[in-house]
């Protein structure tokens, strides 16, 4: 579920005409809903009420000071992947007792900074970074807080791209090594092992393979302690996915997901971590764009927007699917036509939707990415040196601009010409 609905005709987020934010910023535009944000928040936090938990917002969905402020706010912590995603979660207020430090090339400057500001635990991928977090702690003089991702080699049937939990992915240690590697971990100085990591993908639409993995996980917990090891912490990672076009099946329920981690690790009396990013902010977004001309062409018809593949990549790089919609609510019966949805960039890459049926639109209206809002405006360039888009959040009837649109110039003169020319 999500706040953007039609109201007497019109898009709205929450109570703010969405025409009337495209009106203020301009377009293209992110639109946030607070209401969205903190609904799928709560949702996580009751599926695992009755259990010692912290759910941390994966950043990488959308980090954006603002959303990580309103999620802060709710008590969520927050998983980081890199030095800047973790000095964004301090600086929404985040304390380092509830970040966790992800990510598979961890740098020493990284590593101590994390130690420096304080840190919840390194979630670690491999022996060597396991060795230098350990020298580092020690040299400073003080201990790590660890897990280990273990790859637990299932398959979470979804894009090759955002699979993550297959033997032949980057991620993890194999699950057959993790004795070995805890025992490394814990003959070295300056490391305190808390638990164990998982994480085997993104958009899964299937518990499936949630379920497979976290009993893997079970066993091998048994298994450590039994070898010594004071397993106290479970972080079994994100990956629920969202339902992108509306009318299918949509994926399981946060609930769901609660009773599949009740039935499968619930009787280990481990604290429970999950780092959900896509089901918390994805459908709270929409991408808001006004359609520059409506081109015939041999065969097909083509929309052409002032939004372009440097603002929302995912259907060039992942063959994403976003509805999109006109933000004035067509009339009933009114007669659809199959468009390709393009933006101005000058590649055939730069397309959102081909032959997607649609309502009338015309030159001048505003249509509405829907499930924009994990994985759109941080992924965002200046490609075609086109400004970054803007992030507007709204909060019942009122909105700000939550990151202004760069002017050209401000964008050119982050350039410097050397001396020589």
């Amino acid at each position: 579920m999500d706040h953007f609905l039609y109201r007497d005709g019109a898009l709205f987020a929450e109570d703010v005409p969405v025409a009337d934010i495209a009106a203020a910023v301009g377009t293209p535009v992110y639109v946030y809903s607070t209401a969205t944000l903190v609904r799928h928040f709560r949702l996580f936090d009751e599926a695992l009420a009755g259990m010692d938990h912290l759910i941390c917002y994966a950043m990488k969905a959308a980090s954006n000071l603002a959303i990580l402020k309103t999620l802060a706010r709710e008590g969520a912590g927050m998983d980081v992947v890199s030095a800047g995603e973790y000095l964004r979660a301090k600086a929404a207020g985040v304390p380092g007792d509830r970040i966790v430090f992800s990510g598979v090339g961890k740098t020493p400057a990284e590593i101590r900074l994390a130690l420096e500001g304080g840190v919840r635990q390194f979630n670690v991928e491999s022996e060597p970074e396991l060795e230098a977090i350990s020298a580092i702690a020690a040299s400073m003089g003080t201990t790590a807080p660890i897990t280990i991702r273990v790859n637990p080699d299932v398959d979470a049937k979804t894009h090759a791209k955002i699979a993550t939990g297959k033997s032949e992915n980057k991620f993890g240690i194999p699950i057959a090594r993790a004795r070995d590697v805890y025992a490394l971990a814990a003959s070295l100085p300056g490391i305190d092992v808390v638990g164990i990591d998982v994480h085997i993908g993104s958009q899964l639409t299937d518990l499936a393979p949630f379920e497979t993995a976290y009993s893997k996980v079970a066993d091998l917990t048994e298994a450590l302690r039994a070898d010594g090891h004071d397993i106290r912490r479970l972080d079994l990672g994100g990956g629920l996915g969202i339902p992108y076009t509306r009318g299918n099946e949509p994926p399981p329920l946060p609930s769901d997901y609660g009773d599949l981690v009740r039935r499968t690790v619930g009787h280990l009396g481990c604290e429970i971590e999950i780092e959900p990013g896509r089901l918390i902010v994805g459908n709270a977004g929409l991408l808001v764009s006004e359609v520059i001309y409506v081109k015939s062409g041999e065969g097909r018809d083509f929309l052409i927007l002032d939004a372009a593949m440097n603002d929302l990549i995912r259907p060039a790089m992942y063959e994403a699917h976003h509805d999109i919609v006109p933000v004035i609510e067509p009339a009933p019966g009114a007669e659809q036509h199959p468009f390709d949805v393009v933006g101005p960039v000058c590649e055939t890459g730069d397309t959102f939707a081909r032959q997607r049926v649609m309502p009338p639109v015309a030159a001048g209206d505003l249509v509405a990415f829907r499930s924009a809002g994990a994985y759109g405006a941080v992924m965002a360039s200046e490609y075609n040196s086109r400004p970054l888009v803007p992030e507007v959040l709204v909060d019942g009837d009122k909105f700000a601009v939550i990151r202004a649109r760069p002017t050209f110039d401000e964008m050119i003169n982050r350039d410097t010409i050397p001396e020589w020319l």
